[in-house]
């Protein structure tokens, strides 16, 4: 046997054949059926040629999924675990070994999508508005929002809306209390300065009496540990019209009163300690909670109870006017997504513990930080913060280097970011041990903590009964019996990945690999603090090191930021980039962002933070940026123009031909331009924005790189920029990127955002390599215009290119045929879901229209099912046309069909039983139900109610299926 025949053995494409849906053979099927001899002359015929790479990538070969796997386990083990007392936001916890796997571990949880089609999320629906009520009891405040990207992102959010709703107090200054995270701080300072907002850093006290302000933000408790009762400030900056945030640690609310008693107006946070492992800085959940009066102008998602058609309570996004695709360049955020799965995690483990449960928790990391205490001052170590919950600021004596020494010795990580203190911060994980160790680092002799006596750091006025929790779902799965039957309950509710092909356009719902997603909870990667030591994460620094050069040898640009932890912060970032180059320029007064209309709705909304002014530039009929209009409107705007943000291919789904000369227009009048990575699933390995004329691009590596959605979160949005944009890149107050400057604008609470899901993107390169990587986006081309081919007959194919191709994904219209029968997008929508399919995405970037993606990973088998479905729906909407069924009565307006619907005694439609669920017969074999009917957005919006419901609506409701909490 000849040795070219053992290296054939090795089957490094192996993977990607299991990435990819449909076989060779299929591939060549489907690009026969829509009119071409072969894969590559669809693909000749669809990308055009002046954009296309030249050679290939230079990556590695596609390797194997076992070597994958031992090269990240290496990484891994490069990462020195160490014991951390670092805190800052930070912390230790235990995440349940049954959420962990039948959440965190489970694809049923982790593929599913963003719940804008609420009939077929009531699961994790029911979940996030748990999450809800546990921030809103915790935090004494009367609304709060399904989970943010982070503590500091959220807080920024805060300081935005005290501004936006203060109609008293018109002063631009927003006081920021020296007790606060740093890295809180540098957010807060990168998000004001665009938007004209200025931050007074001090004794909030002090300043609030040097002058106006329109907001004041407090740490409670502070990151120096110390406790104050906030309520006198509060009170007096009530009397000058200044509207308070409070930033808060869910831990120290079980035993501290909670700032909503106190009089906050805003309260945020973040859920990590709740179960949800530091993971280098993410991903976590963070939370904003607020008055009920701000409600219509609280960022973020907020879920709600609404009704279905049969009256029963139903969940669903309330108030989804604030999303930033309808609000645009009017948003006030751009926030696009949240931190879903988390978010569910903390809401579990708040359940699984209960009230008590986590009042012990809390309680015993109390008292060990009181021992703590206690033995450091009997060995004469000044503390200087006089109240704590679990931190403790210490003030070394010249002995700050000793102690360091020995900490290091023992593996110990302590807070150093200040020169003259030492920061110590205990949590869920502390032992007894711990405390010993700990005592003998700082004081240098051994002490038996069972001989130590504490008391309560927590002021008597401060102290917290438990108050909180009582509804029965904190109180009812305490057992893991329990536990885990309701979040199989709930998981049955939705539709995810795991169950059917989710086409949604712009969203690329593609496979995400089990092996993929193993490194995520290996605590090599999962268990470290953010701002450990960088000689602790050489194993990250190396994937870290080593992702970026992937990515920018799949965009074409020189230097890639992974700050931003997602892709409406990608876009923020990227034009903050944008804004500094020209600055340092001396180009201050160029701000003017140009944006086609057919752009997704974060980009002005990111604008527009970014401190641009949006100008719109029209598209053809074609759906094509109109040269002629960017041409004139450069040229007016040639002395102020900024940018340009672009999406290609584009939003219509089609590779606009005029794209380099879009690039060299901008470029001619000094302009930059952003591309929107949205659809880079089209374009790895066949053009790359870098090479073919964009600066900066963000990239979704929820994505086209295979982080999963989530339940809509995480996700990750790092951007690649030129060589010139290089040094303008995000850069981090604690832990300071490599080759960038400290005062780089800082965009995320971390240097490199939700580092933790990074190892997913990182396998799925390494198992693709160039030439999969190449292969993904061909057949993703092929899968979308195969089913564009399938569907014309039946359905009007909105957007094509001059070639009558579309890119990796087609839009349907459904305008004439809502105007021919009164059946519009919706009911389609709604429809699918009784063929048990999540729908396309819905009235985007067109309304009346449904744009479609199958992404490479789906099988023609599927594929063929989901068109299938399609065509007898248009088959079903004929027979409204030629008045068989009524305009009132037919399958879609009444859809989707429940099972208590079809096994009620009564049934009056001019439908059968059998064509309401079973309208194809492969639905016999596998049938999805929907947990509810139709739901009335309309009454969830006019009767906003987003906590569980009563304690006495539970009882009623747990008695059939349609509990919602």
């Amino acid at each position: 046997m000849s040795m070219e025949r053992l290296t054939n053995l090795e089957g490094h494409d192996e993977f990607i054949a299991r990435h990819i849906g449909p076989s060779e053979a299929q591939q060549s099927e489907m690009a026969l059926a829509v009119g071409y001899a072969s894969v590559d002359a669809l693909i000749d015929a669809t990308v055009p040629a002046n954009i296309r790479l030249g050679a290939a990538m230079n990556l590695d070969d596609p390797q194997r999924e076992v070597d994958v796997i031992a090269r990240l386990k290496a990484m891994a083990e490069q990462n020195h675990l160490c014991k951390n007392f670092i805190g800052m936001g930070y912390y230790g916890t235990h995440t349940p070994a049954v959420i962990q796997r039948n959440v965190l571990e489970n694809p049923g949880w982790y593929t599913a999508y963003t719940p804008y089609q609420a009939e077929i999320s009531q699961g994790r629906l029911e979940a996030l508005l748990s999450y809800q009520q546990v921030i809103m009891d915790l935090t004494g405040m009367e609304l709060a929002n399904a989970s943010m990207l982070d503590e500091a992102s959220a807080a920024a959010e805060a300081m935005t809306l005290t501004q936006r709703v203060n109609k008293k107090n018109k002063s631009t200054r927003f006081i920021v209390d020296s007790d606060c995270h740093p890295q809180t701080l540098a957010v807060l300072q990168t998000r004001a300065e665009p938007l004209g907002i200025d931050i007074v850093y001090g004794d909030a006290a002090t300043e609030l009496q040097n002058g106006e302000a329109f907001g004041l933000f407090l740490q409670y408790p502070g990151s120096s540990g110390e406790i104050s009762d906030p309520s006198a400030l509060i009170e007096s900056a009530h009397a000058k019209n200044t509207l308070v945030v409070v930033a808060s640690d869910l831990l120290a609310l079980l035993l501290l009163k909670a700032p909503g008693d106190l009089g906050a107006d805003v309260v945020v946070g973040n859920s990590q300690r709740f179960g949800v492992p530091m993971g280098f800085g993410g991903p976590h959940a963070a939370f904003f909670a607020t008055r009920d009066a701000y409600k219509r102008s609280t960022p973020g998602r907020i879920i709600g109870v609404s009704v279905d058609r049969d009256g029963r309570p139903a969940l669903r996004m309330a108030m989804q006017t604030r999303e930033q695709h309808i609000r645009r360049e009017k948003a006030t955020s751009n926030i696009c997504t949240a931190q879903a799965l988390l978010a569910v995690m903390a809401a579990f483990y708040a359940m699984y513990h209960g009230p008590e449960g986590l009042r012990r928790i809390a309680e015993r990391v109390q008292l060990l930080t009181a021992g703590l205490a206690t033995a450091l001052r009997s060995s004469g170590i000044a503390i200087e913060n006089q109240h704590f919950v679990d931190t403790l600021t210490i003030d070394p004596k010249g002995q700050r280097d000793a102690i360091l020494a020995r900490a290091k010795e023992h593996n110990i990580n302590l807070r150093c970011d200040k020169e003259d203190t030492l920061g110590i911060s205990l949590d869920e994980t502390t032992t007894r041990a711990d405390l010993a160790l700990l005592i003998e680092v700082i004081t240098g002799e051994a002490v038996n903590v069972d001989a130590l006596s504490a008391e309560s750091g927590i002021p008597d006025a401060l102290q917290r009964d438990v108050d909180y929790l009582q509804h029965p779902l904190f109180n009812e799965y305490h057992s893991e019996t329990e536990m885990l039957r309701y979040m199989r309950r709930l998981e049955s509710k939705d539709i995810a990945l795991n169950r059917s092909m989710i086409a949604l356009g712009s969203c690329t719902m593609k496979l995400n690999a089990t092996t993929e997603m193993l490194p995520v909870t290996w605590e090599g990667f999962g268990a470290l603090h953010p701002f450990a030591p960088a000689d602790q994460t050489r194993g990250y620094s190396e994937l870290l090191t080593d992702l970026e050069r992937m990515l920018t040898e799949c965009t074409g640009y020189d230097a890639v930021s992974l700050q931003p932890n997602a892709g409406s912060q990608g876009e923020y970032a990227g034009l903050l980039v944008i804004k500094r180059y020209h600055e340092s320029r001396g180009d201050h007064d160029r701000n003017i962002c140009l944006i086609p209309s057919s752009a997704h709705g974060t980009n002005p909304a990111s604008a527009v933070l970014a401190g641009m002014r949006v100008v719109i530039v029209e598209c053809d009929a074609l759906g094509n940026v109109d040269i002629g209009d960017l041409r004139q409107k450069a040229e007016k705007h040639s002395a102020e123009l900024a940018a340009i943000m672009v999406t290609y291919p584009s939003t219509h789904g089609v590779f606009e031909e005029g794209i380099v000369e879009v690039c060299a227009i901008v470029h001619e009048h000094g302009g930059q331009v952003y591309v929107d990575g949205a659809n880079l699933n089209a374009l790895v390995g066949l053009a790359a924005p870098g090479k073919f004329g964009a600066d900066v691009s963000h990239l979704n590596l929820h994505k086209t790189f295979c982080i999963p959605h989530g339940g809509g979160g995480p996700g990750m949005g790092p951007i690649g920029v030129g060589a010139h944009l290089q040094p303008f890149l995000p850069s981090h107050p604690v832990r300071p990127v490599p080759g960038l400057s400290d005062d780089n604008d800082v965009v995320c609470a971390t240097p490199y955002g939700s580092a933790s899901i990074l190892p997913i993107s990182w396998a799925y390169i390494a198992l693709m390599g160039a030439s999969g990587l190449t292969h993904a986006s061909k057949v993703a081309i092929v899968s979308a215009n195969y089913i564009a081919h399938r569907l014309r007959d039946h359905f009007a194919v909105l957007y094509t290119g001059s070639s009558g191709t579309v890119a990796h994904e087609c839009i349907i219209d459904i305008r004439p045929i809502k105007e021919a029968s009164g059946i519009g997008e919706e009911d389609i929508a709604k429809r699918l879901m009784d063929f048990g399919f999540h729908a396309p995405t819905m009235s985007f970037p067109v309304a009346g229209t449904l744009m479609i993606e199958p992404t490479e990973s789906e099988s023609l088998a599927e594929i063929d099912r989901f068109c299938d479905a399609l065509i007898t729906i248009r088959e079903e909407i004929r027979e409204v046309e030629n008045g068989r069924w009524s305009l009132e009565d037919n399958p879609l307006v009444n859809a989707p069909h429940t099972l208590q619907d079809l096994t009620a005694e009564e049934w009056t439609h001019a439908y059968s039983r059998k064509q309401a669920a079973f309208a194809m017969d492969s639905l016999q074999q596998d049938k999805y139900w929907p947990p509810v009917s139709r739901i009335d957005n309309v009454y969830g919006d006019r009767n906003l109610f987003c906590a569980c419901p009563s304690i006495d609506s539970f009882r009623e409701s747990s008695e059939d299926e349609t509990t919602v909490g």
